[in-house]
Formats: structure tokens, C-alpha cells, sequence
């Protein structure tokens, strides 16, 4: 090239790798905070190693997910707050493996932006190696694009993939579960990260609320009801797969407790669920009021204040419940196992 003209550049065409550099710099320490002894990698490199602790298993089987939070982000982004988005995002993938059985190893996540912000992006990230640390899995890798054209600049979408390993005879499958078994239920803390299209339609649209409006029932702003993060059931989990004989798990997600139960039944069998066994969080009443909002479809849509379902022997149920209860965690009995066709059924 002749000539003074400046010709362009990649800023220009609005992808600033400065910023990028400066975001990796402020998420760092987040990212190390999350590091189990098997991590070999620094973050910065093409890929994150991790050394599997083979003489730990007889026969390691590896269990992987990946998972997105949805239009939940929309809230994050209406509420300019994005430290605990990422957190729904751990959530998501790792409690999907953990209801096979599996401990959760190794995250990455994947995070495109309209315009990238050091800030922002470090907040998410952080939301990220928080919800690792609460799952006691490691931060190995990831990758962030800036992507102008494809996105509004205030726009983003973060999305995780988890890995985690399980004994090949220890996998939880449901394959023995038989009529008579107990359904126990873990509570939710809120919506979790599923339903939001629904839930921003009656919150913000059909009643008119505002991110800022105060609710006397959720004792809170509904920005803030709907940011609370989705819970993480790694640590409550793990300690009863080593303790009890626990046949199948379900992570109460898309479909709520009516498509996601009968996903770890075997044929032959079905659940029946009697209805308030639990208590349920009054963010579901309120969606349900203002948006008159049928019963079966707040059941086959939301958790309901259920995050997770285990399902156990009629004779260990109560011991399950009282190793839950000594350790601090809140359980119910919702329901059990019957014999008939693979569906929910609410009592």
C-alpha cells in the first residue's frame, strides 16, 4: 500500500482484540480459583489439560453435557447485571451429568458478545467460576467472540459444556427403578433457568411489572426474582451416591416435572406425584395468577420448586431424608413409582 490513507482495521469493523486481552486479564484469577490438582494447563493455551485419576476407578466412564441459559439472559441484560448468569450456566450442564451419576470434572464455557466489554465479560466469567466452585469442577477453558453485526452491541449468549467421570458399574440409569419406589424431591431455588419466555410474557408484558418493581409476595424486585441463580445439587448429591443405593435422578428442567421424571422410568412404570407435598415458591403463584396460566401447563413448564427428584427403595427413603436433614438440606417425599404407562400423574 501507497500513500498516507489509513487502510482499515479490525477495531473498525468493531472487534476490538485489546479489549478481548484486557477481559482475559480480568478473569484470570476467577478462572485459577477454580482449578482442581488434576489441571495442567494455564488458561491462554489452545487447550486445557486435565489428568484423569485413572487409578481411582476400575472402569472410569466419562459423562458429558452442554447447555445454554435461554432467554433468561434477556433479563440479565434489561437489568445491566451479569455476575450470576454464568452460574445458570455451570448449573445447566452440571446437574444433567450428575443425575447419570457422574462427578463433575471439567468446564468450558462459550461466551458471544455484540461489543466486548472487560468488565462484562470478567463479571460473567467470574458468574462462571463461581457455579465451578460450587460444583468442585475446574474452569479449563473457554472461548469469548466478539461478533458486531450478529448481535446488538448489548447483546450477548453464554452457553457451558461439562465433562465428568462415573464407575462404569456405579452409573445411575434408572434401569432397576420398580413400582413402590419413592420419589424424593429436592427443593428448587426459584425458577432456575427455564420457562423465561413464559415468565417474562406474564411478568413484564401481561402485568405490566417492571425489572424494579417491588413485590410484597417474592419480598423482592421481580429483576431480582428472576435473576436467582439456578441451583447447583453436586455437593448434596455426591455424598448420597456413596451412602444409599439411589436408582434414578432427574434434573427438573425444560418440561418440568411431567416430561422430566418419566425420562429416567423404564417401561412398564410410571409416577404418581401428590401434589402439595411441597412448598412452592411464590414466583410460580404469581405467574400463574397473573397470566391464568392452567395448572398442567405451570407443571409441564416450570420446576415448581423442585429442582431435582431421586428415586429410592421404599425402605431407605427415610434414611435419605435424614442424611439430607443432618447435612443441612430440606427434602420431601412427593411421590412414588407405579405400574402402568411411562407418564406423570398428579395426585
Amino acid at each position: 500500500m501507497t500513500g498516507n490513507k489509513k487502510g482499515l482495521t479490525y477495531a473498525d469493523a468493531g472487534v476490538d482484540i485489546d479489549a478481548g486481552n484486557k477481559a482475559v486479564h480480568l478473569m484470570r484469577g476467577a478462572v485459577r480459583s477454580t482449578f482442581r490438582p488434576e489441571v495442567l494447563a494455564e488458561i491462554g493455551s489452545f487447550g486445557g489439560f486435565f489428568a484423569l485419576n485413572t487409578g481411582k476407578y476400575q472402569e472410569p466412564v466419562l459423562v458429558a453435557g452442554t447447555d445454554g441459559v435461554g432467554t433468561k439472559l434477556r433479563v440479565a441484560m434489561l437489568m445491566n447485571r451479569h455476575d450470576t448468569i454464568g452460574i445458570d450456566a455451570v448449573a445447566m450442564c452440571v446437574n444433567d451429568i450428575l443425575v447419570q451419576g457422574a462427578e463433575p470434572l471439567f468446564f468450558l464455557d462459550y461466551l458471544a458478545v455484540g461489543r466486548l466489554v472487560p468488565e462484562n465479560v470478567a463479571a460473567i466469567v467470574s458468574g462462571v467460576a463461581e457455579g465451578c466452585r460450587q460444583a468442585g469442577c475446574s474452569l479449563i477453558g473457554g472461548e469469548t467472540a466478539e461478533m458486531p453485526g450478529f448481535y446488538s452491541p448489548e447483546e450477548y449468549d453464554v452457553a457451558g459444556f461439562a465433562v465428568g467421570v462415573v464407575e462404569r458399574c456405579k452409573i445411575v440409569d434408572g434401569g432397576k427403578i420398580v413400582p413402590g419406589d419413592v420419589l424424593i424431591g429436592l427443593p428448587s431455588s426459584g425458577l432456575h433457568s427455564n420457562g423465561y419466555s413464559l415468565a417474562r410474557k406474564v411478568l413484564l408484558e401481561v402485568a405490566g411489572f417492571k425489572a424494579d418493581t417491588y413485590i410484597d409476595k417474592l419480598g423482592r424486585t421481580v429483576g431480582e426474582e428472576m435473576l436467582e441463580p439456578t441451583r447447583i445439587y453436586v455437593k448434596t448429591v455426591l455424598p448420597l451416591l456413596e451412602r444409599f443405593n439411589i436408582k434414578g435422578m432427574a434434573h427438573i428442567t425444560g418440561g418440568g416435572l411431567t416430561e422430566n421424571v418419566v425420562r429416567v422410568l423404564p417401561e412398564g412404570t410410571g409416577a404418581a406425584i401428590k401434589l402439595g407435598t411441597w412448598d412452592v415458591p411464590p414466583v410460580f403463584n404469581l405467574i400463574r395468577e397473573k397470566g391464568e396460566v392452567e395448572d398442567q401447563e405451570m407443571l409441564r413448564t416450570f420446576n415448581m420448586g423442585i429442582g431435582l427428584v431421586a428415586v429410592v427403595d421404599a425402605g431407605q427413603a427415610e434414611a435419605v431424608m435424614e442424611d439430607l436433614s443432618s447435612r443441612g438440606e430440606r427434602s420431601c417425599r412427593i411421590g412414588e413409582v407405579i405400574g402402568g404407562r411411562k407418564e406423570v400423574s398428579y395426585i
